[in-house]
């Protein structure tokens, strides 16, 4: 794959993010990693560029979006206080590449944010009255940033994971495309991340929400 100028992934010291800038260079891909502190992602490889870079500054990355056959935003907190940095931090992204010219781009979601009719009852009541009180917060955020990615004329896809896990990637999990999957329990990193790389010029998931388990 050395012809294609290769995917910048935002917050790529991240679970998923790191997931995903692996895979890619695994696969061939030249990949530009936006980092908060470098130093957070020590990782050493030919096809591998480091930048140093804040989504909320976009002077610090918006450079690398030109040529890029896809971006990967996997931006995520730990913290459950009030947030805007899905929301914000994505939509100042959103303008980055459409100045740049650049149109293909992967969101993390969460499934928490809405209650599924297919999930178990356990699981639905779960999510309910206790995921989406806990972290309320954050997926506040969350639906906003979800509102405006879908008015924006960017290929997106919205990726909505359960539970995520530390297991590798194995390609093999269902996916419900603009749907609720059943038993959408759990997920790895490594999958979610899997599914982006197999799937950036799938036009069937462009302008899309994803949900993906096992």
């Amino acid at each position: 794959m050395d012809n294609n100028p290769g995917l910048l992934v935002i917050g790529a010291n991240g679970g998923i993010g790191r997931q995903a800038v692996q895979l890619a260079l695994a696969a061939g891909y030249h990949v530009t990693a936006v980092v908060r502190n470098p130093a957070n992602l020590p990782l050493i490889h030919p096809k591998l560029t480091l930048i140093k870079g804040d989504v909320l500054l976009p002077d610090t990355y918006a450079a690398h979006l030109t040529g890029k056959i896809a971006v990967i935003s996997a931006l995520g907190i730990k913290s459950t206080q009030p947030t805007t940095l899905y929301s914000r931090g994505n939509a100042i992204l959103l303008q980055e590449m459409k100045k740049a010219g650049a149109r293909r781009i992967f969101f993390i979601s969460a499934s928490g944010v809405e209650v599924s009719p297919l999930q178990p009852f356990f699981v639905r009541v779960l999510t309910k009255y206790v995921l989406q009180k806990i972290l309320r917060n954050m997926y506040a955020d969350i639906r906003i940033m979800e509102d405006n990615i879908k008015a924006s004329d960017a290929d997106w896809t919205i990726m909505r994971p359960p539970r995520l896990t530390d297991g590798p990637a194995t390609g093999k999990y269902r996916v419900a495309i603009n749907a609720y999957l059943r038993r959408c329990l759990t997920i790895s990193r490594a999958d979610v991340g899997h599914f982006m790389l197999d799937n950036l010029e799938n036009e069937q998931t462009f302008r899309t929400t994803v949900e993906i388990a096992y």
